[in-house]
């Protein structure tokens, strides 16, 4: 797909423009295992030249690394949408959330993604409990105000959180889990999102890559992956990696929607984030690459048909059927 064709999407309530495919970052800070500067460089360039505008991070990927290889080589366009995340950094989770230290971690990212004002800062998988005081929005308005952010959205594990943030805040955007093995947004929560013209990002798109049908049961992961370290929520919450499924149901729900589902025109890649475009509730899907040609698979799907109506409701039926009950931890 040449870079112009790909499908921009606004953030209404921040006039932003999105493209539909987003890249995830998370892989380079080194979380999905070990990354080169000069595959990250690969990555980012292939990226722009397939015209993906929208980048997503957080200071916490890599301990900062994500950030600054951003800041490094795509931060000086003016054509770029970079958001990047507060909450999850050691030293502010899980109970020492207040001004100066959502104001000195903005600072550092700042300093790290080389831009004065940070275009989209994301509340990142703060406790319930924080988000219900809702200081922590007063103090994001407070640096709007002063011009060292654009706009503020929150990354969001549950539904119940994301109905919140929608009721309760000025935020411009969720950031949720959402695929075709995390389907449950699409109940209410899309329609409460359009009626308040909050965007959707759909992150984990490829349910940490079950989605590409390329695992099997056996398959194993480097000790820093944490496909590895969190397969059991020990790390953080357990629907951050393959959606909250085990490795062993994952790939057996994946290889019945390859079996049952999936179009034979269509690569696994491609119906997954096709899936996730077709809703009108969503701005942009960030999929992860961890090589230059992933980045080019992605974007491919941006140009495809839609999926018929029958076959997105047979989608739903096997989630809420098959894969939603064993799914571990809150939705």
């Amino acid at each position: 797909m040449s870079g112009d064709m790909l499908e921009s999407r606004q953030l209404k309530k921040a006039e932003l423009q999105l493209s539909s495919i987003g890249l995830g970052c998370w892989q380079l800070g080194g979380d999905f295992g070990e990354i080169s500067d000069e595959t990250a460089h690969k990555i980012l360039m292939r990226a722009i030249e397939e015209g993906i505008r929208f980048f997503d991070t957080a200071d916490v990927y890599g301990a900062g690394q994500s950030e600054r290889l951003l800041g490094r080589y795509i931060s000086q366009r003016d054509d770029v949408v970079i958001a990047t995340k507060y909450g999850r950094g050691q030293g502010t989770y899980p109970d020492n959330y207040n001004f100066n230290n959502l104001r000195d971690s903005v600072l550092r990212s700042q300093d790290r993604l080389e831009r004065d004002t940070i275009d989209l800062l994301q509340l990142h998988c703060v406790p319930f409990d924080v988000l219900k005081k809702r200081d922590i929005f007063d103090w994001l308005e407070e640096l709007q105000a002063e011009g060292q952010i654009k706009s503020f959205g929150a990354s969001v594990e549950t539904i119940e959180e994301a109905d919140f943030c929608i009721k309760h805040s000025n935020v411009v955007s969720l950031q949720i889990i959402f695929n075709l093995l995390r389907q449950e947004a699409t109940r209410s929560l899309f329609d409460s999102a359009l009626e308040n013209d909050v965007g959707i990002i759909a992150r984990l798109p490829l349910a940490s890559g079950l989605l590409t049908g390329k695992f099997s049961a056996d398959s194993t992961f480097e000790d820093g992956d944490h496909r590895n370290f969190n397969k059991d929520g020990d790390a953080f919450n357990v629907g951050e990696t393959f959606s909250g499924l085990t490795l062993e149901k994952g790939v057996e729900l994946v290889s019945k929607i390859n079996d049952n589902y999936k179009p034979d025109a269509l690569s696994m890649v491609q119906l997954a984030l096709r899936w996730c475009l077709d809703h009108s509730a969503v701005t942009s899907v960030i999929a992860g690459a961890s090589k230059p040609d992933q980045v080019s698979q992605n974007v491919h799907a941006a140009g495809l048909e839609p999926l018929p109506d029958a076959l997105h409701k047979k989608l739903d039926a096997f989630y809420q059927d098959e894969v939603k009950p064993h799914v571990r931890g809150e939705i």
